[in-house]
């Protein structure tokens, strides 16, 4: 089962439903053959985040999510950090609202624990695939759970 945190860095934290985040993300992790061990998610500021991409990735420019990965074979573990603020602008430059942006983001972590990744040539497309596959499966949980 999976062992999750949640952490504010600078911020409110996010309304969403945690019970089925958590069968969220254990479902996902089912489709690879993987299983959630301890898995942080730590939402802040974009002041936090370029703080976090510049000391530990060397970039030096703003995103919505970093992902630690410090999985062992079948078991996903790591730090999902997620700028809020981000998530907000990028939402609002894709026309999405924030809450459906949120919830790509809240899984694109958990995507790359997966082992799914995203700089490569053709690797964006295969992300945004399986972020969508995921949102499905996620309403398709919550309807079950009403």
């Amino acid at each position: 089962m999976a062992q999750l945190t949640y952490i504010t860095d600078g911020v409110v934290m996010p309304q969403f439903n945690q019970e089925l985040a958590q069968k969220w993300i254990e479902a996902v992790a089912r489709g690879f053959g993987k299983s959630p061990g301890n898995i942080s998610y730590i939402f802040c500021n974009d002041e936090k985040i370029i703080e976090v991409n510049r000391r530990f990735l060397q970039h030096d420019y703003y995103t919505d999510v970093i992902t630690f990965d410090y999985s062992r074979r079948h078991r996903i573990s790591g730090d999902i950090f997620i700028s809020l603020d981000t998530v907000a602008s990028n939402a609002e430059m894709v026309g999405a609202t924030v809450e459906k942006e949120f919830r790509r983001v809240f899984i694109h972590g958990i995507l790359h624990l997966c082992g799914v990744n995203d700089k490569g040539p053709g690797e964006r497309e295969i992300m945004q695939q399986y972020e969508d596959e995921a949102l499905m499966l996620l309403d398709t949980l919550a309807k079950e759970e009403k």
